[in-house]
């Protein structure tokens, strides 16, 4: 029996395919593509074979050598480059409304061009004509991000954490588990605090609560002077307050800021479930620790700010924020995960804003929906950005006035979006 190479082919075809140079399999396939093109399909079965004994190639890539063998062309060579889609005035237009929206990825970005552009333009932002908006509406996530991405490569933070655990009523506040909860409906929040020590721990200082609604992705935030459970507690009732639908289940971290009796028995007397995370499991609050980042940390960075004109400021910011993030932000969630080995495949959904979450949930009365877009068709994207950018502008010229010693560290008024009100501007048409 004669010996066979991997793949069944004899060792007299496996010497003589390994010493036909490329030029001489090209030759071979242009000569029996003749044959091959008038054959009958067992006739195409038995050149196939041959084919790949000859040559050693796949089955799928000799079809397609013996279907190109009798293409006219110029041959082998460098490819003709593909007519520009995107002009300049797309493209300069594309940034706009990035720096708009904060700049979001190219598929959050993508599904709300639709929404986006044709707002911008109604409030005399972006000056483009109808067929630049067109472009600019079609445009792909790939495309987005391929072109945005020497100015996305500019932005980059990092922090720390500063929570303590809080051992009094663990016993009576349950761990949160998704049999407890009724994510997919509005009204389960998720709560965390986020620390602005700018470094040094010590001393009192200003923090961040952060609220995250779960299905709908509402966020709210406001300012306190420390981390004192009267503060923190008068911050959440003012939040809960501003939620556009009631508040149905809290779920907070192991913080004595929110493990107390003050909070449990508010929860208790509002029937709200009150629910904690495992201890050092940070991803139990997925949903709010994200939003620490999106919407917290790039606002105002990881500076230290532990006066009352920075508590102020921060609140007012805030107060635009909730505006931008809640109505033009869209946003993306976690169908399914599914692992295979080493191989994690995730499925997400369209990119919506919160806002757009609310509208489409059937089980948010009418007589809200209706007030928030009343809310949406008196707001300007723009113009939120720019009052935004202004607030943080006068927040870092106040802290780096202090000039405290230790790290800085970056902030995103100082990045390259540091003058994205510039990019904010409107445009004049195009010509």
């Amino acid at each position: 029996m004669a010996a066979c190479r991997p793949g069944g082919v004899a060792v007299w075809q496996y010497l003589l395919w390994m010493g036909l140079s490329m030029s001489q399999r090209k030759a071979v396939t242009k000569e029996m593509a003749y044959r091959y093109r008038s054959a009958s399909r067992g006739g195409k079965r038995v050149m196939l074979d041959e084919l790949c004994a000859l040559t050693g190639w796949h089955r799928d890539h000799a079809r397609k050598a013996l279907r190109l063998a009798l293409r006219p062309g110029p041959g082998p060579g460098p490819r003709c480059p593909r007519p520009v889609v995107y002009g300049e005035d797309a493209i300069a237009a594309l940034r706009t409304v990035w720096a708009v929206m904060d700049a979001p990825a190219g598929k959050r970005l993508a599904p709300f061009l639709p929404e986006i552009v044709p707002r911008l333009r109604a409030c005399g932002e972006l000056l483009i004509d109808d067929q630049t908006a067109g472009l600019l509406c079609r445009m792909s996530a790939a495309t987005i991000d391929r072109r945005l991405a020497a100015d996305r490569k500019k932005l980059q933070l990092k922090g720390r954490s500063g929570t303590k655990p809080g051992s009094l009523l663990k016993s009576q506040i349950p761990i949160r588990t998704w049999a407890d909860w009724d994510d997919a409906r509005p009204g389960f929040v998720e709560i965390d605090l986020v620390a602005h020590e700018g470094g040094e721990p010590s001393g009192e200082f200003c923090h961040t609560l952060d609220v995250t609604d779960v299905a709908t992705g509402w966020t709210e935030a406001r300012a306190v002077k420390n981390k004192a459970q009267k503060w923190v507690f008068a911050a959440l009732l003012e939040i809960t307050a501003a939620f556009p639908f009631p508040v149905r289940g809290i779920d907070s971290d192991n913080g004595s800021e929110f493990i107390n009796a003050q909070l449990l028995r508010y929860c208790e007397q509002n029937q709200i479930t009150f629910t904690r995370s495992r201890a050092g499991r940070k991803n139990d609050g997925a949903y709010v620790e994200q939003k620490n980042w999106s919407v917290v940390r790039q606002a105002v960075g990881y500076h230290r700010y532990d006066t009352d004109a920075e508590l102020a400021l921060l609140n007012e910011l805030y107060a635009l924020l909730r505006l931008t993030i809640n109505f033009f932000s869209p946003q993306q969630k976690l169908l399914s995960k599914h692992r295979d080995g080493a191989k994690v495949t995730k499925r997400y959904d369209t990119a919506k804003t919160p806002y757009q979450r609310v509208l489409a949930d059937p089980r948010v009365p009418a007589k809200i929906k209706h007030g928030l877009t009343r809310q949406y068709a008196q707001l300007n994207p723009a113009q939120l950005r720019r009052d935004t950018l202004t607030l943080s502008q006068q927040l870092l010229k106040i802290t780096t006035a202090k000039r405290r010693p230790g790290r800085l560290t970056a902030h995103p008024a100082d990045a390259t979006r540091a003058n994205p009100a510039e990019a904010t501007k409107p445009r004049k048409r195009a010509s």
